[in-house]
């Protein structure tokens, strides 16, 4: 057998080995343990919209974190969500090496958002999995935002990096709240196998959800930009003080009570896309 068939067998078997029924199945796992953390922050910042915030709480995956350890169980409960977090970037590997499933899926922009997505669920995975294994989880997440952004204004031409990336995380989340309202999480779902009377409240969790994450990220972008033309990184915000941002509109609390409301939802709609996503 020459070299070339060898090659060619070898890609055919990785192929398979990424659409196995394994790989789809923690791939759904990670769907279900994103969905939770989800949750955990949209509860987390309702707390805050009334008044219950204090104790240090906060509206971030390391204050999710802490809600689910304090459970019964609660420590195997976030080895379960860093390992299901892991699988679903090891879902986006495969995607990014052999092509998704969806229409259009082996494109070049499709695979590369791919290799974007395993990044970041695999940054996600490995501090979810620190936390469970002993870490504090590295302080909140504004915190975090600002050690990252005063790093990047410290290099040449910081402003203009942390401008772009606070850009790009803005239109992101608009994008994001748009294809929400267009319905166009429809082109991932399974939708002859969803039953008629499920497809309602797949659409509710899918657009009040989509809505509500795309504009978390929109402030979180916003943020970023207003580090950038400052030179200050103080003025950034993680998913805490974006949330808590909300509250400090004409609206007061209010809108901040309809956005954690509508993150609360996406975490559940994160659960109907582990049923009947295409994977």
């Amino acid at each position: 057998m020459n070299a070339s068939a060898m090659s060619w067998r070898g890609r055919r078997s990785a192929r398979r080995a990424a659409n196995s029924s394994t790989l789809e199945g923690v791939a759904r796992a990670g769907m279900v343990a994103q969905g939770v953390l989800y949750i955990l922050v949209g509860l987390l910042a309702l707390r805050i919209a009334f008044g219950e915030g204090g104790g240090g709480k906060q509206a971030d995956q390391s204050g999710a974190l802490r809600e689910l350890a304090a459970q019964p169980f609660g420590l195997l409960l976030v080895w379960a969500v860093g390992i299901g977090l892991a699988g679903l970037a090891l879902w986006r590997l495969s995607e990014a090496m052999f092509g998704a499933s969806e229409k259009g899926g082996h494109k070049t922009r499709k695979r590369l958002m791919s290799a974007g997505r395993f990044v970041l669920y695999g940054v996600l995975a490995f501090s979810v999995l620190s936390f469970a294994n002993g870490s504090k989880g590295g302080g909140s997440s504004d915190a975090k935002s600002e050690d990252i952004t005063a790093r990047a204004l410290s290099v040449p031409a910081g402003q203009v990096l942390v401008g772009l990336a606070g850009l790009a995380i803005a239109a992101f989340g608009a994008w994001g709240a748009v294809q929400a309202l267009r319905r166009k999480y429809h082109d991932h779902l399974r939708m002859s196998r969803i039953p008629r009377r499920h497809r309602k409240w797949v659409d509710v969790l899918g657009v009040t959800g989509g809505v509500a994450r795309g504009a978390v990220l929109f402030v979180l972008g916003l943020f970023a930009m207003e580090a950038a033309w400052s030179s200050d990184a103080d003025e950034a915000k993680g998913m805490d003080g974006a949330l808590r941002s909300f509250a400090d509109t004409p609206v007061g609390p209010w809108l901040l009570v309809a956005v954690a409301v509508g993150v609360t939802l996406f975490g559940l709609f994160c659960f109907m896309l582990a049923r009947w996503r295409r994977v």
